[in-house]
């Protein structure tokens, strides 16, 4: 009964270190995770994502790792720009696992040290700037942090993914200072843009009164040509009237009955003139021939025939 007890005892006692040695050495590694496998003591392997069995007593995972995308917080700390004001940065670091070995062999705690140099980069960085640009250039000084803890952490096995900057914190006194020069800034470009409005103004009144000149000028010019087109076509109208008229009247004298016609046109044209001189004055000169009504209706005649000679006496 006893030897029986005993044997019980022991069956049960390699049960449960069976146990105890399948749970030490089957491990299920999570997906985007790798395990770092020592042999006593000594590297092994890497485990990737899936189940593993470890030689008992002999194999251990000794580095756990996951291979997501990490970010770690930087701590404010203070830096000096170039022209010497102390200014409170603080940010936050993207990094990710890419050998598992080498984070683990390469480097005690890569967390730590990362977070060391993104905090002497950034403070270098920091130092090439003045206070005004170190707000216009986060752009340029996390590219720089990122540049430099990439050539530092490839032999890690960690790669830098990017660097934020969250706050500039510049002290109080500062801060007043920036607010009365923004302040100032943005009366000075009220002054200039009111300045540079009248400005405009006054050159699109100038511009306007210009213009205005000029379409009175053309005006006047356009009027004067179209009165004097009009005068000439009057003129010409005028001359073409009475060219027609006395080429008419022409033919009219050399036609039957024309001269008797036109001497006693002539005739009464002489009279009714003749009698209006006494009305217009009280002194008056008679022609010489008045007398000789014949010579003056023998030289019409002769001027409408196209043969102006002075008739005889």
């Amino acid at each position: 009964m006893e030897n029986m007890t005993f044997g019980v005892i022991v069956a049960v006692v390699v049960a449960v270190l069976a146990i105890v040695v399948i749970v030490k050495t089957a491990v299920v590694v999570p997906q985007q995770s790798a395990y770092v496998v020592e042999t006593l003591g000594k590297y092994s392997n890497t485990m990737q994502a899936g189940f593993h069995v470890l030689v008992p007593f002999l194999q251990k995972v000794a580095y756990r790792h996951t291979l997501k995308e990490q970010a770690a917080d930087i701590p404010e700390q203070i830096c000096i720009t170039r022209d010497n004001v102390q200014v409170g940065v603080d940010g936050v670091l993207y990094l990710q696992v890419l050998d598992a070995k080498a984070a683990s062999y390469g480097i005690t705690d890569y967390g730590f040290a990362i977070s060391q140099l993104a905090q002497t980069t950034l403070r270098s960085e920091v130092g090439k700037l003045d206070l005004d640009r170190t707000f216009e250039e986060r752009g340029s000084i996390n590219a720089a942090v990122v540049s430099e803890l990439d050539k530092a952490t490839s032999a890690w096995g960690i790669k830098v993914l990017r660097y934020e900057i969250k706050n500039i914190n510049p002290p109080g006194d500062v801060l007043a200072a920036m607010e009365k020069q923004m302040r100032a800034e943005r009366e000075k470009r009220a002054v200039v843009l009111t300045s540079e409005g009248a400005r405009d103004a006054q050159i699109n009144n100038a511009e306007g009164d210009k213009q205005r000149v000029i379409k009175e000028s053309e005006a006047a010019r356009q009027q004067q040509i179209n009165e004097a087109e009009g005068e000439a076509e009057a003129i010409l109208a005028v001359a073409t009237a009475t060219a027609e008229g006395l080429r008419r009247v022409a033919e009219a004298v050399n036609s039957e009955g024309g001269e008797s016609a036109m001497r006693l046109r002539v005739a009464e044209q002489y009279v009714e003139q003749f009698g209006r001189l006494g009305q217009s004055g009280n002194t008056f000169v008679v022609p010489a021939d008045m007398g000789n009504m014949a010579s003056m209706f023998t030289l019409a005649t002769a001027i409408l025939k196209g043969n102006p000679k002075q008739p005889p006496d």
